[in-house]
Order: C-alpha cells, then sequence, then structure tokens
C-alpha cells in the first residue's frame, strides 16, 4: 500500500514585508493558488493540506481553502511546528512534505526525487538545499512524522520552533539527512516573493511567457526566460537572501 505522504503548506496573511501576498496576483491568479496547483503535479504527494493560524485575519485563507477544495488546518501563529505537527496527525501523515506560502515556482519533479530518497532510503529528512544548489525558491524539505514527533516533544528554542526543520539542521549528528542535487549549480538565483521586488520579478517571468501557454512554469522554462532577458534577474539582485544561500 502506498505510504500517506501529505504536503503542508504554511501560509498566512500577516506578513510584515509584503503584507497579504498569499492573495498577490500572479497572471490571473492568486500566489497560493501557484502554490498549491504545483503540488498536484507531484505524483508521490498523496494529499496537500493548507496550514494557516487561528488568527481572524487568515480567514480569508480558510474561505479560499473551501471554495478551492483544498484542506485546510488552522493552529498555532508563531509555533509553525506545532502548527505542522497537529495538521500532520489530523490528516494521518506518515511523511510530510514542507512548502511555504512564499514560493510559486516549487518543481515537482525535484518534489517527487525529495520524496522517493526519504522513503526508499530511509532518511528522516531529505531536502535540496544542504547545500544549496537548486534557485532559492526551489527549496524542498520532506520529513517523517517520527522526526516531526520528536521535535514536538523536545525542541524549547522559539526559533526552531517557528522555523519548523531548524533543530534537524543544528543537531545533524541526531539525524540521518539526505540531499538532493541539481545538475548545475544555480543557487544564485532568488525565485522567491518575500517583497515587491521579488514580486515583480516573478510577474516579469510570466509576462515574457509564451502566449497561450497551457503547461505549468516550470524550471527549464525559467531558465530560459532569464537568459533571453537577463534584467528580470536584477530587479530583486539587492534583496537580502536566506543565509542558506548567501
Amino acid at each position: 500500500m502506498k505510504s500517506r505522504v501529505n504536503a503542508i503548506v504554511q501560509a498566512r496573511c500577516g506578513s510584515t514585508r509584503f503584507p497579504n501576498k498569499v492573495f498577490a496576483d500572479i497572471d490571473g491568479k492568486p500566489l497560493l493558488w501557484h502554490v498549491v496547483n504545483r503540488l498536484k503535479f507531484a505524483y508521490e504527494i498523496d494529499d496537500i493540506i493548507v496550514a494557516t493560524t487561528i488568527n481572524p485575519m487568515d480567514n480569508a485563507i480558510e474561505e479560499w481553502c473551501k471554495s478551492e477544495r483544498i484542506k485546510c488546518f488552522r493552529g498555532s501563529e508563531n509555533d509553525v511546528l506545532n502548527r505542522y505537527y497537529k495538521a500532520s496527525i489530523s490528516f494521518s501523515s506518515k511523511y510530510i512534505v514542507r512548502v511555504t506560502a512564499d514560493d510559486p515556482f516549487k518543481e515537482p519533479r525535484v518534489i517527487d526525487e525529495v520524496v522517493r530518497k526519504l522513503i526508499n532510503e530511509e532518511y528522516d529528512l531529505v531536502t535540496n538545499n544542504f547545500p544549496p544548489s537548486f534557485p532559492e525558491g526551489l527549496d524542498c524539505e520532506a520529513f517523517t512524522f517520527d522526526v516531526l514527533d520528536l521535535m514536538e516533544n523536545r525542541v524549547q528554542d522559539s526559533f526552531e520552533r517557528e522555523h519548523v526543520t531548524q533543530y534537524i539542521y543544528h543537531n545533524p549528528d541526531e539525524f540521518r539527512i539526505g540531499n538532493v542535487a541539481s545538475d548545475h549549480q544555480l543557487s544564485s538565483y532568488r525565485w522567491t516573493i518575500d517583497n515587491k521586488e521579488d514580486y515583480e520579478m516573478v510577474k516579469e517571468i510570466y509576462a515574457k511567457r509564451e502566449k497561450g501557454a497551457k503547461t505549468i512554469l516550470l524550471m527549464d522554462e525559467i531558465l530560459d526566460i532569464l537568459k533571453r532577458y537577463p534584467d528580470i534577474a536584477k530587479i530583486n539582485s539587492q534583496v537580502k537572501r536566506s543565509t542558506m544561500y548567501q
């Protein structure tokens, strides 16, 4: 029987740098739609859950999930580890793919590769940025419920509870960590949305797509667009990057 692999998307409206960005319009659809829709093309994912907060501001996310027939869980705003833990229990997760709602270009092929490595080689966590080789925004993490349960009961540090998996990276000798690497070093690219410059860059990429394209926008096409229009990458080149990608 196929193992239960659930993608859990952490999403909230209260971003300080870019409020309500989960509903920012990209090519006629909200950012959150793009994140969720791409996950549907990952063969190894059994179900998709949007995990938002109990803050009334996030009622809009729950309503959007209902309208799109997407499963929704609501939990702690700041204790994101606990939100993942409770969402995982609620939806009987054996394996969890952690997804942030900042990233409109998640690559289904990479997600599948990460999940297969986690299950087949019995890792505690598998990622594709340890060390990074994919563009920032294509990062992917998958881990077992057992390790999530361990962290829920052990982690005390507020930073580690907010960022879910940091305890594992801070204690690498305690866990089996696997990595999926890109064939080419692409980590200098920034394809995530933290602020308005990032948002403008993503919109420009979509604007340069071939008109009438029916498929989702995958990494190779994005790289081709940036090769033809190199100024697009300059739009958010000055944005401070995640420490993992600096």
